[in-house]
């Protein structure tokens, strides 16, 4: 007579003697840091849940514009950078250190201010606190058309023309033969290839302008490219023709520096730029000792 197997009943898993083995075996201290750490990580996402709001929203971490320290603005800005790029960004709500996109938008909103050439660099702190380094705009020139002078840097932005007075205005080498007026508004190029290239000329002559007494540049009809040229006008009257801007894409002829060099030299050997009795007009760009020719005085 067979004897039956009998079957083997299970319980179904021994989950406390598992847990038990883990509290009171070998690995008792592993298992009890790990339930430890998980303890205070509920306790503290509950606790945060229940403060967040309130932490967020402290003196700590938000961030108004009197938060916001920017790279000191030079003398011939007069205007507030700082807060002017909070307004035009409408940047007058909440902001808070903890927003993911607290730095772009901040950085976005100085970068469209019109004196902002360039930001370099944000940062963010706690406490709340933004740090913004800029690059800015240089006045190098005012540009003459009908009833006013608009200013323009050195690449030929317009500047706001309501930050400078009519004195300040006329301190700078003015660029005539324009009959164009801004595509835009300030902060943006002009849109005219000889107020970009009358803008350069100002730039580079920036350091010995006062010292050669000029008073203006004067954009003339281009050549058979139709790239413009220009002349420097002193202010007893003399015309000095200068050719292409420094920036010109077209090879050949003196460089700046080089024209500098030969009007240095010029009022080295003469005492200044003007005629014995009259204005005259020099050519720089193609005699070793610029060619002179007189002109009526007008």
């Amino acid at each position: 007579m067979s004897r039956k197997r009998k079957k083997k009943v299970s319980s179904g898993p021994d989950w406390p003697g598992k847990v038990l083995g883990l509290l009171l075996g070998p690995g008792r201290p592993l298992t009890i840091a790990v339930l430890a750490a998980g303890v205070v990580l509920v306790g503290w996402y509950f606790v945060w849940s229940k403060v967040r709001q309130r932490v967020l929203s402290s003196d700590d971490y938000l961030v108004t514009a009197a938060k916001v320290e920017i790279t000191p603005a030079p003398a011939w800005i007069h205007s507030d950078v700082r807060g002017e790029a909070f307004r035009n960004a409408s940047l007058d709500g909440p902001l808070s250190i903890m927003d993911d996109d607290l730095v772009e938008r901040i950085g976005n909103a100085f970068s469209l201010h019109p004196w902002v050439a360039e930001v370099s660099r944000v940062g963010k702190h706690h406490p709340a606190r933004v740090e913004i380094d800029l690059v800015y705009r240089r006045p190098v020139c005012v540009v003459e058309v009908p009833g006013d002078l608009l200013p323009v840097d050195g690449r030929g932005v317009l500047l706001p023309p309501g930050d400078f007075s009519p004195v300040e205005k006329s301190r700078y080498p003015r660029l005539t033969g324009v009959d164009t007026y801004p595509l835009s508004t300030a902060g943006e190029p002009w849109g005219d290839a000889r107020v970009a290239g009358g803008a350069e000329i100002a730039a580079a002559l920036a350091e010995v302008w006062e010292q050669f007494k000029l008073a203006k540049i004067v954009s003339m009809a281009g050549d058979a490219a139709d790239e413009p040229v220009y002349t420097l006008v002193t202010r007893g009257g003399t015309r000095i023709y200068w050719g292409r801007s420094p920036g010109s894409p077209r090879p050949g002829g003196l460089t700046v520096p080089e024209k500098i060099d030969r009007l240095r030299e010029y009022i080295a050997e003469h005492g200044n730029l003007e005629g014995r009795s009259a204005p005259q007009s020099l050519d720089i760009n193609r005699l070793r000792t610029p060619r002179i020719s007189s002109r009526p005085k007008p």
